[in-house]
């Protein structure tokens, strides 16, 4: 055993949150260092996700990554059987013809709505969640209860019609607001795709008006930007870089290494000791709890650890064509927007049944984009990508995988969108299927879910990932969680590796 360093932190992961909170406390004088199993940077955001969504302000800001908020955001059209498509632009919805569509005014006032209580909920992401164990005499206590005043007063100025439909809505399922605002269809199915996309819900579920409030919690905005999600990644892995940050891939970290309950090192999987006062972990809680030791933890830690909901149920399908895939009454520009297949909201909750049961999907949700028509560079010998995330397949379906299984999702998945791009089959050359369980495997998240944990209310804000365990420090002195297990959750917004650091300042243990 070799002691190859010594730095203030290690983080554990580069995945972009891991990233983010490396260039954040290096850029404050500390010495990272970034320890990734896999061969390249970017995690999640690199190997599944195919838009950017939710990038923070504050974190795009800090790390100089502004460039990837720049642009027009990417459209949504919810394609519909009959043809007549509805286009998404922002709170504007249209007929994808151009004509006027009978609920353009009821969605956009709900979308105003949901925003301005995304609004008051936002406040808090770039905050670590309130403990309140502390006393009133603690600085620490005193600073979280002024945050949630501030909270109470800013819902407060609501207004009180909005401030009792805030309270009314905020548990509720997206089922019921949606279809209380307008007739079933592709708007509605869009809407409610959106609610339930990366968790193992459907839109009757509980808690899925919040899912769509934290998606609009930054405006709602979809991006893609030039080079796709694997530019994103690099953008992140360059600013870590500019930072300081010793980047290290190719190695996995498999032990955390503590003396008299406090972090002093890691242990890579050669058997070097790299020394270090504090490690930031952006792998799975219970991943995270296992490479420091069990036995540093108390049983009901560890039980409820052991019971975190995240069985992931989002498969990511990416064909190579021959050439461009057409829609009827689309236009070439239109073909570079976020496709939906979501008829109506009933057809999403429907989507929802076989997974509960570990059955394959019969028709699934599905957001496709082809990324290489905004960007030539995607692709090459003029063929194209079309790139699709199913909702709800299952982890493991009743026998487990196999090219049977695989196929079979590939087909229905195909099928479906040849039902509006006619001669689709045709065109692929190659489909390339990543399973949750291929994620799993591939990317460490437990049960492959987007977010690491669900983003149910129960586990959310001061219970994420669990009860006891939501304040970033993770039991052991020096031990952090800065993963998308940890607050406020999922998608590519950079906020728990920018929160926890900061609070791993905050505490004083690098002082």
């Amino acid at each position: 055993m070799s002691v190859s360093a010594t730095y203030d932190v290690v983080v554990i992961g580069g995945g972009h949150n891991g990233l983010t909170a490396a260039a954040t406390l290096a850029k404050k004088g500390k010495s990272v260092c970034v320890i990734e199993k896999a061969e390249a940077f970017g995690g999640m955001a690199r190997e599944v996700a195919h838009l950017l969504y939710n990038l923070h302000p504050k974190v795009a800001r800090e790390l100089g990554l502004g460039a990837l908020n720049e642009g027009k955001p990417l459209s949504t059209i919810s394609l519909a059987e009959d043809g007549n498509h509805v286009e998404i632009s922002g709170d504007t919805v249209r007929f994808a013809d151009g004509a006027a569509h009978p609920d353009a005014a009821a969605y956009a006032e709900m979308i105003r709505r949901l925003k301005k209580f995304a609004g008051v909920l936002g406040q808090l992401s770039t905050k670590t969640p309130p403990k309140l164990d502390g006393g009133l005499t603690s600085l620490a206590t005193l600073g979280e209860l002024a945050g949630l005043a501030k909270m109470g007063l800013d819902l407060k100025r609501l207004g009180k019609k909005d401030m009792n439909e805030f309270l009314r809505v905020i548990l509720t399922n997206a089922y019921d607001l949606v279809l209380d605002e307008m007739p079933d269809g592709p708007l509605a199915g869009a809407l409610c795709a959106d609610a339930v996309r990366g968790n193992f819900v459907g839109p009757r579920s509980p808690g899925t008006v919040f899912n769509l409030m934290y998606r609009l919690g930054q405006g709602g905005d979809v991006r893609l930007p030039k080079g796709g999600m694997i530019a994103v990644a690099r953008a992140f892995e360059d600013a870590a870089r500019k930072a300081g940050v010793d980047l290290r891939a190719g190695q996995g970290v498999t032990r955390v290494l503590i003396e008299n309950d406090t972090v002093n090192g890691v242990e890579l999987e050669d058997g070097t000791v790299i020394n270090t006062r504090a490690v930031l972990s952006s792998a799975a809680p219970k991943a995270t709890m296992e490479m420091a030791g069990i036995e540093h933890f108390d049983v009901e830690a560890a039980r409820r650890m052991r019971h975190m909901r995240c069985k992931g149920s989002v498969a990511k399908l990416t064909l190579t064509l021959k050439d461009a895939p057409s829609i009827k009454g689309l236009s070439w520009d239109q073909m570079k927007s976020r496709f939906l297949i979501a008829p109506s909201a009933a057809a999403v909750e429907r989507s929802f049944n076989p997974v509960k049961y570990n059955e394959l999907p019969t028709a699934p949700v599905i957001e496709a984009v082809i990324p290489t028509l905004s960007d030539v560079e995607v692709a090459s010998d003029g063929r194209h990508i079309l790139s699709a995330n199913i909702q709800h397949v299952p982890h493991t379906p009743e026998g487990g995988w196999d090219d049977a299984k695989r196929r079979h999702v590939i087909n229905t998945v195909v099928a479906q969108l040849e039902t509006h791009m006619p001669g689709l089959a045709a065109l692929v050359e190659s489909p390339d299927l990543l399973t949750p369980a291929d994620i799993e495997a591939r990317t460490g998240a437990p049960g492959g879910h987007w977010h690491h944990a669900e983003m149910g209310v129960d586990q959310i804000l001061t219970v994420r990932p669990v009860n006891g365990m939501a304040h970033y420090r993770f039991a052991i002195g020096g031990l952090y969680l800065c993963g998308a297990a940890a607050h406020p959750g999922g998608d590519v917004t950079g906020l728990p590796g920018r929160n926890s650091a900061l609070q791993l300042l905050k505490d004083g243990v690098l002082s």
